[in-house]
């Protein structure tokens, strides 16, 4: 079998021949080497695509972590917030209450005072209205029993005088 490759005569010898001078060819001109750069750059290349990958996936991964504790710093403002705005709520409740528990007495105060006054004056006209009844019947006691220019003078004096006396 091997003569067939040795015959000169042969097709395959001269198969052979122009393999073996292929080869040749290619190890000329160095293409093995130029296969290997080429993969080389390729696997190289690939390999920057993974690091590029990988590297954006951590930021990826970062940048959601970075965004979830912004999502939860949120959720605790927002519910210090809430708490916040229920205390001033209560607060503010408390003092509207206290404010008007104050208005509340200020306004019986006054009118308890207005009351008091009034029941002074009241007092006050009932006690002139007595003594004016007073004088009056005085008077017409006394115009009954006493007559005459003398009577009518005493008469006079005693009003003015019980009058000045009362008032």
């Amino acid at each position: 079998m091997l003569a067939h490759y040795t015959d000169p005569s042969t097709a395959e010898f001269w198969v052979f021949i122009t393999f073996l001078i292929f080869i040749g060819i290619l190890f000329y001109f160095r293409v093995p080497a130029l296969i290997g750069k080429a993969l080389d750059k390729r696997g190289e290349g690939i390999r920057t695509e993974l690091d590029e990958a990988r590297r954006l996936r951590e930021e990826a991964q970062a940048l959601l972590a970075e965004y979830q504790r912004k999502a939860r710093e949120a959720e605790e403002e927002a519910k210090s917030i809430v708490e916040q705005a229920k205390q001033e709520a209560l607060s503010l409740a408390a003092e509207t209450k206290r404010q008007m528990a104050e208005g509340l007495a200020r306004r019986t105060k006054l009118a308890e005072e207005k009351i008091a006054r009034a029941e002074a004056q009241a007092v006050s006209d009932v006690r002139a209205s007595a003594v004016e009844a007073a004088v009056i019947a005085t008077e017409k006691i006394l115009k009954e029993r006493v007559a005459g220019p003398v009577a009518k003078g005493l008469v006079d004096t005693s009003i003015s005088d019980l009058k000045g006396k009362l008032n």
